[in-house]
């Protein structure tokens, strides 16, 4: 069954295809809350309480939006409030390394620690730059969903990406370099 049908059904009362719309929608609301917040625990809240908002609200959804967009505003806006709620400085939770047996062990440290930098250099972000990052290039939101879905306008979320490349490409240069750590 697809996204449009499930949605009708679950705004007309029908429990189990709100479920299944929830399940659909849960690693993607997880993953955007990961990457606002930062850690896990935080990440895991937030998504557990957008998960229940649109249970709730799921009959004030209308088809203006794409449904994506409606529900990557509902983990937005509760990850800003918990961002603004905590005013302290975020850490991303360490990645384990797995490796198979035909990696290069060398290679997958090194893919390891670039991964790394990339989540310390987003975490580093402000809160408006690092938003707008998470939902372009990990969302894959086009720029107008995203003026959409802050409340901005386009250009301010062009301006907002710009500036965030600029600061994450510094960033990754100073971590290169040694100069950055934690």
């Amino acid at each position: 069954m697809n996204e449009a049908d499930l949605i009708k059904r679950a705004q007309s009362g029908d429990h189990e295809a709100l479920v299944e719309l929830l399940r659909s929608i849960e690693n993607s609301v997880y993953r955007s809350a990961f990457y606002i917040l930062g850690n896990e625990h935080d990440a895991m809240d937030a998504a557990q309480e957008a998960l229940l908002r649109v249970y709730r609200k799921i009959d004030t959804f209308q088809e203006k939006a794409k449904f994506s967009t409606w529900v990557q505003r509902i983990v937005s806006n509760i990850c800003m409030d918990r961002f603004r709620a905590k005013k302290e400085t975020l850490s991303i939770d360490e990645y384990e390394l797995t490796l198979t047996d035909k990696q290069n062990v060398e290679e997958a440290i090194l893919l390891q620690d670039m991964s790394e930098d990339i989540h310390r250099a987003i975490a580093k972000l402000p809160e408006h730059y690092r938003t707008v990052v998470v939902l372009r290039y990990l969302q894959d939101l086009s720029y107008q969903e995203i003026a959409d879905l802050l409340n901005v306008p386009l250009n301010t979320v062009k301006s907002y990406l710009f500036r965030a490349r600029q600061q994450l490409q510094n960033l990754l240069q100073e971590y290169q370099k040694g100069g950055i750590r934690g």
